[in-house]
């Protein structure tokens, strides 16, 4: 992030005019403000330092998270620690087919892309959907279901294609918990 925060509230760089720290997104909470029609997102961040992770360079995509409780100024580098890229979830996968319509948010926080389309998999945060759309990993995207009546938004973790050669995106629900 670069911001102009005042210079008493910083750990580093208090000369610059711009600060520049490295931070983790906590939370992302979508909102619609009265005078726009485009999805505006509020993010929580923890400023984690003045340089990234070290295996940032390795893997630029990996997702990472703070390894402690404590409230401090900023996160050591020792607090910050890759998320397992393995399929160690928290929350068990359902093979259930719900039918969604997917709308594809883009940088401008408007509608791009629409998909009516159908996941392989759901659980209470996250799910895999099939897709004919080539959505970025980390976009976010908007799924409305009307057997739930319920919509939520979700960030793109990932795409692969299956074994029947049809593509797939795995997202993670951002904003509330798919109810099962």
């Amino acid at each position: 992030m670069t911001i102009p925060m005042p210079r008493q509230l910083r750990v580093f760089d208090h000369a610059e005019d711009q600060y520049q720290v490295w931070a983790l997104i906590r939370y992302a909470k979508p909102t619609i403000p009265p005078d726009r029609k485009t999805t505006v997102f509020e993010v929580g961040v923890a400023f984690i330092g003045k340089r990234p992770p070290a295996s940032y360079q390795e893997d630029p995509s990996r997702r990472y998270d703070i390894a402690t409780s404590s409230f401090q100024q900023m996160a050591t580098p020792e607090e910050v620690k890759p998320i397992p890229t393995s399929d160690q979830r928290i929350h068990t996968r359902h093979n259930i087919p719900v039918d969604m319509q997917m709308e594809v948010i883009d940088e401008k926080g408007n509608v791009g892309q629409t998909e009516q389309t159908v996941t392989e998999n759901i659980s209470r945060r996250g799910a895999t959907l099939f897709t004919t759309l080539q959505i970025p990993i980390g976009r976010f995207i908007q799924l409305t279901s009307g057997q739930y009546g319920i919509t939520v938004f979700a960030a793109v973790r990932a795409r692969n294609t299956g074994a029947d050669g049809i593509p797939r995106i795995h997202v993670e629900f951002i904003d509330k918990e798919w109810p099962l």
